[in-house]
């Protein structure tokens, strides 16, 4: 019985450090790097149905350009959730009737790979 807890005792441990010293790579990432993005008024109010769409640079922002998926709309908790993309800085622009973002932060920062990245947009 001693040899059978220190055998799995050691197989534990073994994979354990496989696990913890294989280096991080694209193609053995567990994870996808997914943005979700909560809509509120300035007053801080969250806002469903607003219509958000993710762009990949400035440039294609500033034109309303090859978004790099569909536009989504705010649940009923004002989130959108956008998957499986690039650890890169994304341009967001978010709508709701006359209320929307231009202007005011419009830029995440760079995504962090194989998690879920939070950023809050104030519209007005």
């Amino acid at each position: 019985m001693k040899k059978l807890t220190i055998a799995l005792s050691l197989l534990v441990l073994s994979a354990f450090m496989f696990f913890q010293f294989t280096p991080k790579t694209e193609s053995n990432q567990f994870l996808k790097t997914n943005l979700r993005i909560v809509i509120q008024d300035d007053l801080g109010n969250i806002q469903e149905g607003a219509t958000v769409t993710l762009y990949g640079s400035n440039e294609d922002y500033r034109k309303s350009e090859n978004p790099v998926a569909e536009s989504q709309v705010t649940d009923k908790k004002g989130r959108v959730t956008f998957k499986d993309l690039e650890p890169k800085v994304y341009h967001i622009h978010a709508e709701k009737g006359k209320m929307n973002n231009n202007n005011l932060g419009v830029q995440t920062d760079t995504l962090e790979g194989g998690k879920l990245n939070k950023v809050a947009i104030v519209i007005q």
